[in-house]
């Protein structure tokens, strides 16, 4: 009995303990800056940073001088094509998980097991209309020159419409596409936001798999200008 009870103990301490440093690691990892001499500027192209408090995502403009996102993600592959969309919602992820699991309740315990070690990804694409900055939508305004170096960053993500998969969203505005890019625990869809905002050269966490590791660095304030 004696045996089990330590067989016991050691089986719950050593996941308890590898969260433990997970967290750990993240919180320190988020808290060390890149780009750590940017400003935001006085003009330029205002986009916005969304959570739902796991995953984040980068709205933008759906068409500005730098970028119109209209042929990369038409929203002729919408269930809802018709409406007067003015900003796209682009995200990275693991495929299982965005795909079967549409809500948090169908999160299962083999498909966290499958995304930490290694998954599939793809692109979340959502398109709104006229979004209103709020506490979960978090406004940021970029140069011209860095949102032109946001684009060149997720274009690469964009594989070409004829070479990749479409899959239907949650609701009549998202869609699913194939990505390039492996899922992993250091590899995550908030560090693929950090990353692609770094490129840009905002100043983000240098490791960020958890949402709060990103957010933490955009103000959580309205923009002096309407979007």
């Amino acid at each position: 009995m004696k045996r089990a009870g330590k067989a016991l103990a050691w089986a719950l301490a050593i996941p308890a303990t590898l969260i433990t440093l997970f967290l750990l690691s993240a919180w320190i990892g988020s808290a060390i800056p890149r780009n750590s001499d940017w400003v935001a500027p006085e003009d330029g192209v205002e986009i916005l940073i969304e959570t739902n408090g796991v995953h984040t995502a980068i709205v933008m403009p759906l068409v500005t001088e730098q970028k119109d996102w209209r042929a990369d993600f038409p929203a002729s592959d919408l269930a809802a094509p018709g409406r007067p969309y003015t900003h796209v919602s682009v995200s990275w992820g693991e495929r299982e998980v965005f795909l079967n699991t549409p809500t948090w309740s169908d999160i299962t315990l083999s498909t966290i097991a499958g995304a930490v070690v290694s998954g599939d990804s793809l692109l979340h694409i959502a398109h709104y209309v006229r979004p209103a900055p709020q506490d979960h939508l978090r406004p940021l305004r970029l140069s011209e020159d860095e949102y032109a170096r946001l684009v060149a960053a997720i274009e690469t993500q964009v594989l070409p419409l004829a070479e990749r998969g479409r899959y239907p969203g949650y609701y009549s505005q998202d869609v699913f596409y194939d990505a390039p890019g492996t899922y992993h625990l250091f590899n995550t869809c908030n560090q693929w936001t950090s990353d692609t905002l770094a490129a840009a050269g905002v100043r983000v966490g240098s490791w960020t798999p958890l949402a709060g590791g990103v957010m933490q660095w955009i103000p959580n304030h309205s923009l002096d200008k309407p979007l």
